[in-house]
């Protein structure tokens, strides 16, 4: 099999799917780190069982796509401080849907940092499921599929209305922004992933 290549937002292999099974065959297929597995697990065995599992209206969990995102050095990721969740995260968001998760991801990104061009690895390269209690709904859980996205050169996050704050950071920066455990694993495998694919 072929290594992945980057995708642009118009390759057909970013196609919406409306099919649960497009969803868990991409989780079952995440190239992660070790401590990503246990994630893998959960988030199989909950899609198992909910078959609403990716719209919002599945109130225990629903899946969602994030997007590293790294400029093109590789030494850069873009982080926004979430307006609701009140937290520093990677841009990402709900499926409303689409099993194309990669796609999910690729929109995200594109529309929470305002930045053109933006292009994704098709194999997610992390797999978190966390709990959120945004203020206007109840605590829920996320099973979060993140995406590697490559950046432009040039490109400047702009941000819209569902951040604070969004920026460039080094890993240095990054370290001053109180991340938890599962965004530095993120970070880390995603930033080697994103150096092998330049090396290629």
């Amino acid at each position: 099999m072929p290594a992945p290549h980057l995708l642009d937002a118009d390759a057909p292999e970013l196609r919406a799917s409306d099919r649960l099974a497009d969803a868990r065959a991409a989780v079952a297929a995440a190239d992660v780190d070790p401590g990503a597995e246990p994630h893998r697990r959960t988030i199989l065995d909950f899609v198992d069982v909910h078959d609403d599992a990716l719209h919002r209206s599945c109130r225990t969990g629903h899946l969602t796509g994030s997007a590293l995102v790294v400029d093109a050095d590789g030494d850069r990721v873009v982080v926004l401080h979430h307006r609701k969740l009140d937290r520093w995260l990677q841009p990402g968001g709900h499926c409303d849907g689409d099993a194309n998760l990669a796609a999910v991801a690729l929109r995200e990104a594109t529309e929470e940092t305002g930045m053109e061009g933006l292009r994704v690895l098709p194999v997610a390269v992390d797999l978190d499921v966390h709990e959120v209690a945004p203020p206007d709904d109840g605590p829920h859980l996320h099973l979060d599929v993140r995406y590697l996205v490559h950046a432009p050169p040039g490109a400047e996050p702009a941000g819209n209305h569902e951040s604070n704050d969004i920026r460039w950071a080094s890993l240095d920066d990054l370290a001053g922004l109180d991340l938890d455990e599962g965004t530095w694993r993120m970070v880390r495998h995603g930033l080697a992933r994103h150096q092998e694919l330049m090396q290629r």
